[in-house]
């Protein structure tokens, strides 16, 4: 059956068709974001939602949407969407970050020249019929020192601008390579050297408890004087309040502003005066940014759902369709492990090791690590997904590190987990097949080469005769039939293990009459979803 997505804020045609043309039955209703009684009704028979600002996926909402696997905002901000909750839920929460950055670092640029030379008041004036040329005086921009804050996708486009109207442009971005900054054109500094050179100020970071009030009272009594700020990333930035104050005081010249800390902004300390511009949050609005972001939304909630690719993730990590084709048995494998482990203890975890080999190593390591969290929680919530897993772990205290090294063995690459808990340490390892099929290949440093089944039956017992004899006489007087049997042994004598793919599910009866012989130290029936 073909995945069902609901689009419930205004979506251009052009977007709703991919889906359309992708096989997805999609379900138009742009008004139905503002519904919240409409969409707690409904959202359980969708696998996907596409969404703007209006549609609001709070918890509740979250709670109801019983089929949903992933949701798509077509901008940047997910102010509107819980995405803790969402996480929790198993739902991937995806953005279209790059979809509207030339127009926000335009719109920037263009308050820059707005608040440089006066324009809207010049405007007001001289459309209220008056000819006050000597009141707006402004200052050129060619030569100025352009201070960027935020120098990662939108930041950067804005930089450039900057250089192109021959402005000496510096940057403050902890993440900012100097070769990205060399490949710029852009000087990189410290916030303090910026806020003490910088002509004009841009904003370019997203709001997070590190740069909220980032332009705080005391960094802006570090500005140097007659600074004009420019904000059109995120409101909360800049403490408005101390900014007035700065402007009343004349240390601060100007400022424009597209962001405030309460939208819908009806009132602010900044507003009435003298040189500010201000405008309601208009840096994506534009046609080509509109259409932009649509389409990219529309092409990863597709992805995602026919392919499991997985695009500008806020909660997970991406992983390419390219990706998705190369790693699905090995994510499937990963699970298998993490879940075999995951059947296996009855203790608390404390740690988990992830050892990532030859071919292995090469891939998303963090999608792969995820997806054996994923299968090791699975028996304590039978619900948890790549996204929720670990969540759940971090909750349980449970560390994971993973190591990834080049090829070691016969096998072009394998993966190796390792469990440990207060009383004992445990591992598995497998690799994929050329037939695409995972296999397990190593249990408890033993080696072997088992397919993975449905329904399987784990055995460890010491190295003597009878007892495969004892384990088939066993299972068959309790109706299990055996589909494959794989043993392993450590030497002769030793210890041994057996794993048995079997038809069915084998219930406690067996698994007590199997235990009753006194032969085996480990019996358990595992499950895995093949």
């Amino acid at each position: 059956m073909a995945p069902k997505v609901l689009v419930s804020d205004k979506l251009s045609e052009t977007a709703v068709q991919i889906f359309r043309d992708r096989g997805i039955d999609v379900d138009f209703q742009p008004n139905l974001g503002k519904d919240k009684e409409k969409l707690l009704e409904v959202i359980g028979d969708y696998d996907g939602l596409a969404i703007r600002s209006n549609t609001k996926v709070t918890a509740e909402v979250l709670a109801k949407a019983t089929n949903l696997k992933v949701i798509g905002r077509a901008g940047i901000g997910v102010d509107n969407v819980d995405i803790p909750a969402a996480s929790a839920k198993g739902v991937i929460v995806e953005n279209t970050p790059f979809g509207n950055s030339i127009t926000t670092a335009e719109h920037a640029i263009a308050m820059m020249f707005a608040v440089a030379r006066q324009i809207p008041e010049a405007d007001a004036s001289t459309q209220a019929g008056k000819w006050e040329k000597s009141k707006f005086m402004g200052v050129e921009l060619t030569a100025k020192t352009l201070g960027v804050i935020g120098c990662g996708n939108i930041g950067s486009i804005a930089a450039e601008r900057g250089k192109g109207l021959k402005m000496k442009v510096i940057a403050f971005d902890p993440f900012l390579s100097q070769e990205r900054a060399d490949k710029l054109g852009v000087e990189k500094v410290e916030l303090d050297e910026l806020l003490a050179r910088a002509d004009f100020i841009t904003l370019h970071v997203p709001l997070t408890d590190k740069t909220r009030g980032i332009l705080n009272a005391e960094n802006i009594a570090k500005t140097k004087k007659g600074v004009r700020i420019i904000n059109c990333a995120r409101g909360g930035l800049v403490d408005e309040a101390a900014l007035a104050e700065a402007i009343k005081s004349g240390h601060v010249a100007g400022a424009a502003f597209d962001v405030f800390e309460v939208e819908p902004a009806t009132e602010s300390p900044l507003f009435g005066l003298p040189n500010v511009v201000c405008t309601p949050h208009l840096g994506a609005s534009t046609t080509e940014a509109q259409e932009n972001v649509a389409l990219q939304v529309a092409e990863q909630l597709s992805d995602y759902l026919l392919t499991g690719a997985v695009t500008n993730a806020l909660n997970m990590p991406s992983v390419t369709a390219e990706e998705a084709k190369v790693m699905g048995p090995w994510i499937k494998l990963a699970s298998h492990l993490g879940a075999f482990v995951g059947q296996m203890t009855t203790e608390a975890i404390k740690e988990v090791q992830i050892i990532l080999d030859g071919v292995a190593a090469t891939m998303n390591t963090k999608a792969l690590e995820c997806a054996v969290t994923a299968g090791l929680m699975k028996p304590v919530n039978p619900d948890v997904n790549m996204v929720s897993a670990p969540i759940l772990a971090k909750d349980r205290g449970i560390k994971t590190a993973i190591t990834t090294q080049g090829k070691t063995g016969v096998f072009d690459g394998y993966i190796k987990v390792i469990v440990k808990t207060d009383k004992r340490e445990r591992s598995i390892a497998g690799t994929v097949f050329s037939d695409g099929k995972p296999r397990f290949i190593q249990i408890k440093g033993i080696n072997i080469d088992a397919e993975i089944g449905q329904h399987m039956l784990y055995t460890t017992n010491k190295d003597v005769p009878g007892v495969i004899g004892k384990l088939g006489v066993t299972l068959g007087e309790h109706g299990v039939n055996i589909a494959n049997f794989t043993l392993g042994r450590s030497e002769a004598g030793g210890d041994a293990i057996a794993l048995l793919y079997v038809d069915a599910e084998v219930d406690e009866a067996t698994l007590k009459a199997l235990r009753d012989t006194n032969l085996f130290q480990n019996i358990s029936g595992l499950t895995f979803e093949v």
